[in-house]
């Protein structure tokens, strides 16, 4: 014979209080709706974009070179050696500063490419002021001016005006 629970005890209570927690949506439908029509939206836009072969925009524009310099950059995360392919002696610091950490990001773009050894770079100043270093063995590339003009000024140890 089943028992019936009619008595309002702390256990039942408790398990009562749980599930009607437990039963309600912790997302609102509202944002869930949301996300979706951003996601759909962006998806909308990208696809227009290439459909009508639409030319990418927030590229730099093209300038002339003022000065470029190929050399091999070492770094051990603070120290800072820098050297021209020949071996002559650029830069060697205790304190490589932002330069350091950019050699972080090369390394890190030559390990997904399985670039082996310490192939070296061009850092180009262009006429528009733009600084650029370039990594032909992976491809790797980045915009030096877009960390800031105290973080691109440090390129000067390598790239003197």
């Amino acid at each position: 014979m089943a028992t019936k629970r009619v008595q309002s005890g702390l256990y039942f209570d408790a398990e009562q209080r749980e599930m009607t927690r437990r039963d309600h949506n912790m997302i609102p439908r509202k944002l869930v709706i949301a996300v979706v029509a951003l996601a759909l939206s962006s998806l909308a836009l990208v696809s227009a974009s290439v459909l009508t072969g639409r030319a990418p925009a927030g590229q730099p524009k093209p300038a002339e070179i003022l000065a470029s310099r190929t050399v091999i950059m070492e770094s051990d995360g603070t120290a800072l050696l820098v050297t021209e392919p020949d071996g002559t002696i650029v830069v060697d610091n205790d304190n490589g500063a932002f330069v350091s950490v950019v050699i972080d990001g090369l390394k890190r773009a030559r390990k997904v490419s399985r670039v082996t050894g310490n192939p070296p770079v061009t850092v180009t100043r262009f006429a528009n002021g733009r600084l650029s270093l370039d990594d032909p063995a992976s491809g790797w590339s980045v915009e030096l001016n877009s960390f800031g003009t105290g973080n691109a000024a440090y390129w000067n140890w390598i790239l003197p005006n």
